[in-house]
């Protein structure tokens, strides 16, 4: 199992002392879309790095609208592509296409045509990440970050509306127990899951520090499906790595081997 902590690429050495194997990071603060190329200083960052930064979530900033009446898909276009060529050079893998402010459905908008705006939106950013070798994966938000893409059977919809093999689909702990998503759906989307968050429903903490949550049932089903991708903490208030971050990573470990 690949593990990893969603962080800056900066504290990549205290993630490797915890026994993470990589970072993910955030596009909005490393590749930064929306900057020319002569501004970004990304390479400079990730530079020298510790661990390898295999994924970055936080796609699409909320004001650049990819659903209502004010989208502008050739400006989605050019910042996708400036996205994806510097996640290319970095080395990532997948990009978490979450986005919740920029994906909701506007009150009143049509929900058709909401739902064909977002597969138009993917369809071109799966494109754009085939050529560079990365895996764009739908992320569910529960209902209270967004009004759409809020399960994984939902996110599956997508994933088969959109066909390409660089548009899959994520799964995260937190959204999925939130939302009470049974384990039917995810055991449906294996086949298409490529990237996992990880986070206790309990104040979406770091696995483990709620003191309640139990992951075996979840990993057992991962493990059943002979998942290989990797599995990423993504969790509110973690940053304290060197007194916490060890006990995180053996939590998960542990439970992963108990599965």
């Amino acid at each position: 199992m690949r593990l990893g902590i969603c962080t800056k690429v900066e504290r990549a050495a205290e993630l490797r002392d915890t026994g993470a194997d990589f970072v993910e990071e955030n596009v909005q603060t490393l590749l930064q879309g929306l900057i020319d190329d002569a501004q970004w200083g990304g390479m400079k960052r990730v530079g020298g790095s510790a661990l390898p930064v295999l994924a970055a979530n936080s796609l699409v900033p909320g004001d650049l609208k990819i659903v209502g009446d004010s989208v502008n898909f050739d400006q989605l276009q050019k910042y996708i592509g400036n996205v994806v060529s510097r996640a290319k050079r970095v080395g990532m893998k997948i990009l978490v296409f979450g986005s919740g402010v920029a994906r909701n459905v506007p009150d009143g908008f049509d929900r058709k045509r909401a739902q064909a705006q977002i597969v138009s939106f993917c369809k071109m950013a799966a494109g754009s990440c085939a050529s560079a070798g990365i895996t764009l994966v739908a992320e569910p938000l529960n209902r209270g970050e967004c009004n759409i893409i809020n399960s994984v059977a939902e996110a599956m919809e997508y994933v088969k509306a959109v066909d390409h093999p660089s548009f899959q689909c994520l799964v995260d702990s937190y959204h999925f127990w939130v939302e009470n998503e049974p384990l039917e759906n995810l055991a449906a989307a294996m086949p298409w899951i490529r990237h996992v968050h990880l986070a206790d429903k309990e104040g979406r903490v770091a696995p483990g520090e709620s003191g309640t949550a139990d992951y075996r049932p979840f990993f057992r089903l991962l493990k059943r499906a002979n998942y290989q991708g990797a599995i990423c903490v993504e969790a509110l208030g973690f940053d304290d790595f060197q007194t916490v971050g060890t006990r995180v990573v053996s939590f998960i470990r542990r439970q992963w081997e108990e599965a």
